[in-house]
């Protein structure tokens, strides 16, 4: 029985160590990278320059999976629930243009998935879905120190109060998406209950 091939998942929406934290824990899932697309410079660039705004990166997570435990589709619903894919274009860049909802897609097929996805979700929200679809362009990794943040910074404020509510949210939605290893690692047993 051939192999199935690992596929490649690269999006942006909101702060990378909120989508790293979330997509680690999804099933199937390989590996997952914080990084920078979409954006223009001569170069590798650094966190304080996507920062800026000057470069035109965003924060991103490139998601490595098995399309047999995960699906692009399933992925990118789970991703367009993570965050907020409605906001103008003035709010983006007040709120930092890093921070813009993206979809990248890596072949044809993705494309058409996601243009799927995007219509199909759209009825579910009252603004329209801001999410820009666009070919993969060169990707970046971001600093060691942004790896891996969540599972090395639990208790930093930032994931207590962002990325922890939203994993518990997440779950509630797509309680069958998780890897057993992290849901039977929270803390949490009341989160556990309401689970099942």
């Amino acid at each position: 029985m051939p192999i199935e091939k690992l596929a490649t998942l690269t999006v942006g929406g909101g702060c990378f160590w909120c989508l790293e934290a979330i997509f680690q824990q999804i099933d199937g899932v390989e590996k997952v990278v914080a990084g920078y697309c979409g954006g223009t410079c001569p170069g590798h660039p650094t966190y304080r320059e996507v920062c800026s705004g000057k470069t035109g990166h965003a924060e991103v997570v490139q998601v490595t999976y098995d399309p047999r435990g995960a699906t692009y589709a399933d992925l990118l619903k789970i991703f367009m629930s993570s965050h907020n894919p409605t906001l103008t274009k003035i709010e983006k860049f007040n709120y930092g243009s890093q921070y813009r909802s993206l979809i990248f897609y890596h072949d044809e097929q993705q494309k058409v998935t996601g243009e799927t996805i995007l219509r199909t979700l759209q009825p579910h929200f009252k603004e329209t879905i801001g999410t820009e679809l666009r070919p993969i362009e060169p990707f970046y990794a971001a600093e060691e120190y942004h790896q891996n943040y969540y599972d090395k910074n639990r208790k930093a404020p930032f994931c207590e109060a962002i990325i922890d509510p939203k994993l518990s949210k997440l779950r509630k939605i797509y309680p069958k998406a998780w890897k057993q290893s992290h849901i039977l690692s929270e803390k949490n047993t009341k989160t556990l209950v309401s689970l099942k």
